[in-house]
């Protein structure tokens, strides 16, 4: 397996895939929003930083992480890996990698946010050092947080 930088051509299709697969079912919006957040997911992914996981380097991703930086925070926005690649530990490698790659730009803190009915992911941010900081009611999340 190899981590790389995603290539648009090559894994943007994956990932869409990974989202509707992975993230999607686990989401509390309606049809109408998660439609309006699908539209805007290419811009949102050339905005920040996604590395991916993929069997060779030429072939498409099988997990991603997609994340901002902004001053001193790392914002993990979106992470997912394919049912068949799952407990291989690539989420917690391209977290690490983001992780990494995020304080040696000068950022302390990481966050992230889990969907309410996610316990598999809270369990993993955990396990991984974030803390729990606080429930947002509206858009039904965790708000997570970890000093890097």
């Amino acid at each position: 397996m190899v981590i790389r930088q995603r290539n648009s051509k090559l894994d943007d299709a994956a990932i869409m895939r990974l989202i509707d697969s992975q993230l999607v079912p686990l989401s509390h919006m309606s049809e109408i929003e998660i439609n309006k957040i699908r539209k805007e997911i290419p811009l949102r992914m050339n905005r920040g930083m996604t590395f991916v996981v993929s069997p060779e380097p030429d072939k498409e991703a099988v997990a991603f992480i997609h994340f901002l930086m902004h001053g001193e925070l790392l914002y993990v926005d979106m992470m997912a890996v394919t049912t068949k690649e799952q407990r291989k530990r690539y989420g917690q490698t391209l977290l690490h990698r983001a992780e990494n790659f995020a304080a040696s730009r000068g950022c302390k803190r990481s966050k992230v946010m889990v969907d309410e009915g996610n316990a598999k992911g809270l369990q993993f941010y955990q396990k991984n050092g974030y803390i729990t900081i606080r429930y947002i009611m509206l858009s039904r999340c965790y708000e997570l947080e970890k000093r890097l």
